[in-house]
């Protein structure tokens, strides 16, 4: 099975071709001919005499929101595993104040051992100016654009204990060709008789491109840790967590469900009718290769926690994150807290054509529809969490910290004990302004699948 799938188109005409994007159009129709989760929707003759991102949007259904091609493969696929060319931040961006263009960016987490850490950013510092120009609402993503260059940045440190911003400085940061490891943060919390364990998870990935599963295998290390340690409850930080690898998923889901082996059914797929049949039809896939299953995990935590997982999410928790949330909603009762997930029910491969000059292109089309072990795929609205918090407060304390909002309410639900008058409870009301934008919105919202490569006609 391929993570990604490398597909190979030859062209024999040495005549010069009139339109220069023939060749690279030809293939998107190709390849989306066959693959594509809405085949029926393609258009019969389009016209493909336009760019291939023009062309290859006048192909998608409308039910389609996360299909996508990039005019370079190899930053795809590096996408998909963590790795940009950056300072090691991700922010969200928000009005300064009611009626006013400026725009406030705000650091959501620092990346370890970036460029952002080495200057001293922390989470809840507050960006005003790049390259000395005030961030407004018309210019944020043309100066947020910029930053794969040296830049400088102007900023207000979050002073959490005193409760205010300090003085403005200015720090130039230099950005690095950066792998960003999903494994953030964990904790244990110990609170009367429960030991909780916290875990941060930014996105999906078994490991670097190319590489071993280091990723995975770090985060069986996590879980052996929260076994060993004995934890009795389990909160899962998924609210920058846009989706990524299936396989990570389900290592991820293996880790927490109880009383499941790699018998259990985890998820079902669904293809368009013509992958469909040829899986079918070939002896080594078959029927099953329409199920996915949990793995068997020495570290699994399921027969030691209290049966019920408690996720943080966010407005960016999507794909992979949300197939996480649904395939174990049919083992566990999953407590939701924080904002509305994206509701992103579907799979992508990855195709591109690995040695052909003439075409860099690289495509990431939905191919498949994802069922829990029930049937259930109804959350193409997303998750609405049991607890709604948009997790919107001015003053944000560190990950992990009890006084972080939804970290206090996920506690206070575990122990029953109410987190008002708590200093974080107190600050969690005064609110930023309206939501411009954020950084994670960059990050490939997926849910990657595997699947034998197969080139049409073959």
């Amino acid at each position: 099975m391929l993570l990604t799938l490398t597909v190979f188109a030859g062209c024999n005409d040495d005549d010069p071709d009139p339109n220069p994007n023939a060749h690279v159009n030809n293939w998107i129709y190709d390849q989306m001919d066959f693959w594509y989760y809405w085949h029926d929707d393609l258009p019969a003759k389009p016209n493909k005499n336009q760019e291939p991102d023009t062309f290859f949007a006048s192909l998608l259904s409308g039910d389609d929101r996360f299909s996508w091609i990039q005019d370079d493969f190899i930053e795809l696929l590096n996408s998909l595993e963590g790795v940009t060319k950056e300072a090691g931040y991700e922010l969200i961006l928000y009005y300064e104040s009611q009626g006013s263009s400026n725009v406030i960016a705000q650091v959501l987490y620092i990346k370890p051992n970036s460029p952002a850490e080495d200057a001293g950013l922390k989470r809840g510092d507050v960006i005003t100016h790049i390259n000395g120009q005030q961030i407004t609402d018309t210019n944020y993503s043309e100066l947020l654009g910029a930053t794969s260059s040296p830049y400088t940045i102007q900023f207000e440190a979050l002073d959490i204990d005193n409760e205010t911003f300090l003085p403005a400085e200015t720090r130039s940061l230099t950005p690095v060709e950066y792998a960003e490891n999903p494994n953030y943060f964990r904790t244990i919390i110990d609170t009367g008789d429960k030991k909780i364990g916290y875990y941060v998870y930014n996105f999906f990935s078994d490991g670097p491109s190319g590489g071993a599963a280091s990723y995975n295998a770090e985060m069986d290390n996590i879980f052996s840790e929260f076994k060993s340690a004995g934890i009795t409850d389990l909160i899962l930080d998924l609210r920058f967590n846009r989706g990524g690898s299936e396989s990570s998923a389900v290592n991820l889901a293996s880790q927490i469900a109880p009383g499941v082996s790699g018998t259990t059914l985890f998820a079902k797929r669904e293809y368009n009718e013509a992958v469909t049949k040829e899986i079918l039809a070939d002896p080594e896939l078959g029927a099953d290769f329409l199920n996915t299953y949990f793995t068997s995990k020495a570290e699994n935590i399921g027969s030691q926690t209290s049966g019920r997982l408690y996720v943080l999410t966010g407005s960016s928790t999507a794909s992979a994150s949300e197939l996480v949330i649904n395939g174990l909603r049919a083992y566990m009762d999953v407590v939701l807290i924080g904002d509305v997930t994206v509701g992103k029910n579907v799979g992508s491969i990855s195709l591109f054509e690995e040695n052909n000059p003439d075409n860099t292109w690289g495509m990431q089309p939905i191919v498949v529809k994802i069922f829990n072990s029930l049937g259930q795929s109804d959350y193409t609205e997303g998750f609405v969490p049991d607890i709604l918090d948009e997790d919107n407060s001015l003053y944000l304390f560190p990950l992990g910290n009890a006084n972080e909002p939804l970290l206090s309410k996920a506690i206070e639900q575990i122990t029953g004990t109410s987190s008002m008058g708590r200093k974080g409870s107190r600050l969690a009301a005064i609110t930023r302004g309206h939501t411009v934008s954020s950084t994670l919105l960059r990050k490939p919202s997926t849910l990657v699948v595997d699947l034998p490569a197969r080139s049409p006609g073959n």
